[in-house]
Order: C-alpha cells, then structure tokens, then sequence
C-alpha cells in the first residue's frame, strides 16, 4: 500500500508532497525525474520489502502503483513470466502490461491505482481497479497535468478554484459524483477506467475498461446449491491470496455481521495465530459479545477495542479534514478511530467491506425485490402521495413505523429522486430550499437512466447503482482515508475479482427471500458461523449523529454554520440555516441532523482546509 503522484510540465514540491502523502508511505520515498515527467512513491512495505522498491523499470517501462494484486503469482505462471528478479507484484504488472498492455487489467484480482511511463510512445498509463478501492485524482488544463493519490496533496501543489456545481451535487446527494470534485479542472479517474495521456498532447483519453452493469445482464443458470458451493470456492481463494499476499501479519476486523465473520472464519484456516479486532463503544447496540462467540469459536488472538468519544470536539475537524473534501458520512468518526487503534497491533487487516453492496444487505433492498420502485404506476403514486401527506413524521430510523413511511415516500417520487429518498435522503423533500444551479444534476439524471430503462430487475437497478455511487463515491473512499491515515492497509475478499464478475448474475431470490436480505450469504454462513449471528439485522456502526449535533458539537457546528460569512449560505436558502438548528422546520430528527452534518463538513472543509492553502 503506498501513495503515488505525479505531473507533466510541473514541478512538484516534493518537500511538501512528501510531508502529504507520508502517512500513506512511510516505508521509503522516491522520485523520478524524466522532464517533463516526475513520478513520486511513497512506499508502506508489505510485499517483497526488499526487491519491491519504486519507481520500478522494466527496458522502456516504468511503473508507480499503490496496492495489492492478489494473484500475481498465478498470472506469472499463466503469462510465463519466469525470468523475474523480484517477489513483487509491481513487477508482475509491468511484464504484464508490456506483454498485454491494457488487457493485463482483465486478470488481476486486486485493489490498484497505478500509472506506467511509456518512452516509447512519451505516454503515460494510468488506471484503477474494478470498484475503485484505491484512489486517484488528477488536475488537467491542457498545459499540465498532475496526479495524486489524495485530493489534500494535489491541492498543495497548485492554486485551485472551487466548482459550485459539484458543490450543489454533494449537498443534496452526499458524495461526489463520479469523476467530480470540489476543485475546478480537478478530477477522480473512475474506479474500473484507465487513461492514456501523451505527453506533448496533453489530452487526457479514458477508457471504461470494467463495468459491473454488464454482468448485472448476465443469468446465471446455477442452482442454489450450486451457487453456494461456487461462492465457497470463490471466497476462499480471496480470503486465501489476501492472507498469503504478505510479508507482514494480516489480521481481521470482526463485527458482529455475517461478512466480517465469514471472512474471519475462513481466515483462520490459512492462518492459525489469526489477530481479530473489534470495536465497543457506548451507542445504542454493542456487537462486542456476538464478535467473541465467533473469537472463541476459531480460538484467535482477540482484541476488543474500547472507542471513546470523549475527545470528538477536537478531533473532528481533523477526522474530515483527512478527506480533502467535504464528506457528508458521519460514520467517518468511529472509522477513523478503529483503525488508529488497530494500527498499534497490525499492518493489514481484512473487512467485509462490499458485502451488502454484492449480496443485497441493505434492508431498502427487500421492497426493490418485490416492486420496481423507479417506475410505479400512477395509482400507486397518487394513494403513496396522499398517506404520505397524512402520516406523521418518523424519529426513529430503526422502527417500523419509520419503514413504511419510507415506502409511502418512495412509490410517490420519480426516478432520480426516488434513488436518492432511498439511499442517502438528507435533504429529499426539502429540495425547494436550496439553491441549486440550472442543470447541475442532468450528468447524474441522464446515467441514471440509462440504468432505469435497461432490462435489469428493481432489486438489481438499486444494488447497480448503489455499487457506481454509495460504494464507490462515499464507503470506500471513507474506508482508505480512515485507515491509511494511520498507515494501516485494508483488505476486501467480498469485493474479489471472482465475486464480482458472478454474484450479479445470481436470480434476486438468491439475495432477498422474502424479507430476508443476503440470502445466500447467510445460508453459507450456517457452514462457519454459530446461528445466533445468522439472522442478526444489519447495523454498521451506530452513530449517535442526533446527540452529536445537539450536543457536545453544537457549540462547534453553531459556530461554524451562524456565521454570517458561512460558506455553505451560497447553496441554501436565506434563513435556512438558523431555521434548521432552531427547529422550525418540520423535519424528522434524523433527517435533520443527516442536513446539519452536511452543511458542517461543507464549512469545516472549506474554512481550515481550502482557505488555509488557497
């Protein structure tokens, strides 16, 4: 795991760069000068310590990467690639990539974001991996071009404007869309895309090299127990290579979920002296015991880490800080906790991450599965449309009061709005108070149809877009800055190049039975795991946003959000703001502190982290 950057006609300060990306390398830093080229590593040691070094050349190659690629040593054997001189699989990517060229990406099993100087061509390679675990920004005007694994050190290097229309995007749906950012000329590579860049021409050309809406369109024939047994197969060989892929211990997170405690189980029989962690802290549930009985059951060395939020007040400009960005996930706190405490014990760590998204684990997904709620008829419309004007509002997101309220809210919208009132739903219904720019969502409206007016299911819209834009726009970009903050690198088997590319093909009911999510994944689970996990609801982390934002951060947001100079009073309304924190609006409480949070990562971002460097 390592940060990389880049640029073409620019000079980087790499004092600086270094001083940035230093958390995500702290192993070794190195520098390519090759005008107009620089290439910049910084190295976290995990793989080949001492052969695996970068920039790493291969005749007229040479290579940056920050990653993993689980199954390098397969595709040596494949490609016959037998006159190697490392163990690493940065090396493996560069032959391959001379022998294949772009088609190498179709092979490998992994997390990367990786750029490969051609001099023969004077062009530069840059790509990421199928989900897009491991990121990549880059900055283009047609007279330089820089790149970097991380939006904080990008902004470093140069002067950037802020883009209002990507800032209206974040209000109302939470994350960036797809290759935007909060910065002018600034942008993220897709996850699954890669790019070639010429270095005289300086036109950046991308390439959609992955899409998991394709295999969305594949059916699969398998029976159930065939697809079980396949599944098996699949996540052992992931858990497998992601455990063996390392020259230092890999431990595992372990919650009280299904995912986390599959991938621990299988963890275990690769490696007997297996580190587990949990986390416990004061909320409304504490997965700490049913953590242990899978501890126990496996015998691994557990660790059970007590999180505190005493000092959030003093953290929390940091902990959002760290994304470059504003980012609207509150469970970025707990994150950023849990893998600083874990970094004390361990380098790399598996998750579950990607299972609900793979699986269909998210209790929204159990009325898709039944009713296509993107296109409902008018008489449903209309009789949701009239309830919902009548029923009160909900406070409680966890009841089922509060679930058919969503429904109601669901079967009355259109399309867009419906994707957004079922995922995120921060300001759905409250629309007419910001002040969101002409066409500022006809990018996000016109991919999203494209996904509606295919031939895929209810259950398999949601799930394909919820994989383009919640996991890949919020959960693991929170995922990578949580954890390389300390220097600590994750690992998602459930994300595997073998599940993604089958368990989209699977028939709905092998994912929701009834109202049952992860179907399939909790049948497999009765073969590892002790059946009082088995049929536990899904819960994350429990946030007490609602206590926060009236509560030990009120003073703080209060002083961001009031003043009379607050930034985020360009994109609302006038009175909005103090109508909000004083409740005068009729807003569940949920809802309003998901509204709140927004608006405060938006201040915190732009006053100590934008205007501090601008």
């Amino acid at each position: 795991m390592c940060g990389i950057a880049g640029s073409i006609n620019h000079v980087l300060d790499i004092p600086q760069l270094t001083k940035d990306l230093w958390h995500r390398g702290p192993d070794e830093q190195s520098t390519l000068l090759c005008d107009p080229l620089q290439l910049h590593h910084h190295r976290l040691s995990i793989l080949d310590i001492a052969g695996g070094k970068q920039p790493m050349k291969y005749l007229h190659l040479t290579i940056i990467f920050n990653g993993e690629i689980y199954n390098h040593q397969e595709l040596r054997k494949k490609y016959g690639l037998t006159d190697c001189h490392t163990h690493s699989d940065t090396e493996t990517i560069l032959r391959l990539y001379h022998k294949l060229g772009p088609a190498c990406l179709n092979d490998m099993d992994g997390m990367f974001a990786l750029a490969i100087f051609d001099r023969e061509k004077n062009e530069l390679f840059i790509a990421r991996d199928r989900a897009g675990k491991k990121p990549l920004y880059y900055f283009a005007d047609g007279r330089k071009f820089i790149f970097s694994s991380e939006l904080n050190a990008l902004q470093r290097q140069l002067p950037l404007q802020v883009n209002d229309v990507a800032i209206s995007q974040y209000i109302r749906m939470g994350y960036f869309y797809k290759e935007a950012t909060p910065y002018q000329s600034v942008f993220e590579l897709p996850g699954g895309s890669y790019m070639k860049i010429s270095l005289s021409r300086l036109e950046p050309h991308i390439t959609k090299w992955w899409d998991i809406h394709t295999y969305y369109n594949n059916r699969s024939s398998d029976t159930f127990e065939v697809a079980m047994d396949t599944v098996d197969q699949i996540l052992h060989q992931a858990v497998r290579n992601r455990v063996e892929s390392s020259d230092l211990e890999v431990g595992s997170f372990l919650s009280g979920g299904i995912d986390s405690g599959i991938v621990t189980a299988i963890a275990r029989s690769y490696n007997s002296k297996l580190k587990t962690f949990t986390v416990s802290f004061d909320a409304e549930y504490d997965e700490a015991p049913l953590a242990k009985m899978v501890a126990d059951k496996y015998q691994t060395d557990h660790h059970e880490i007590r999180i505190s939020f005493d000092h959030l007040v003093n953290d929390v400009e940091k902990i959002i800080g760290n994304y470059g960005e504003p980012f609207f996930d509150s469970s970025a706190i707990p994150s950023y906790y849990v893998s600083q405490a874990a970094r004390k014990y361990i380098t790399v760590i598996l998750n579950g991450d990607g299972g609900d998204e793979v699986f269909a684990g998210y209790r929204r997904y159990v009325p898709f599965a039944r009713y296509d709620f993107f296109n409902p008829g008018s008489l449903a419309k209309l009789t949701a449309s009239t309830l919902n004007r009548i029923l009160p509002l909900p406070h409680n997101k966890k009841s089922i009061y509060n679930y058919i309220y969503r429904l109601t809210d669901l079967a009355r919208r259109d399309g867009f709005s419906t994707y957004l009132s079922a995922t995120i739903d921060s300001f759905e219904g409250y629309e007419e108070y910001l002040l969101t720019q002409d066409h500022a969502f006809d990018n996000v409206k016109k991919d999203f149809e494209l996904i509606n007016r295919s031939n895929l299911t209810g259950l398999q819209k949601i799930m394909n877009l919820d994989f383009n834009n919640i996991l890949t726009g919020n959960l693991l970009v929170k995922m990578d800055i949580a954890t390389m903050a300390h220097s600590l690198e994750g690992r998602s088997p459930l994300l595997c190049k073998g599940l993604l590319e089958y368990v989209p093909s699977l028939p709905d009911r092998y994912k929701i039975n009834g109202s049952q999510t992860k179907h399939i994944l909790r049948k497999l689970a009765e073969k590892y795991l002790p059946p009082t996990l088995i049929n536990q609801p899904k819960r994350g982390f429990e946030i007490p946003l609602k206590q926060w934002v009236d509560g030990q951060l009120k003073p703080i947001i209060n002083d961001y959000l009031l003043n009379s100079n607050a930034y985020s009073r360009n994109f609302v309304k006038h009175g909005f703001i103090e109508n909000l924190l004083n409740r005068k609006f009729s807003v569940g409480d949920e809802k309003r502190a998901k509204m709140i949070w927004t608006l405060f990562a938006l201040e915190v971002w732009y006053k100590k982290y934008y205007l501090k460097h601008a």
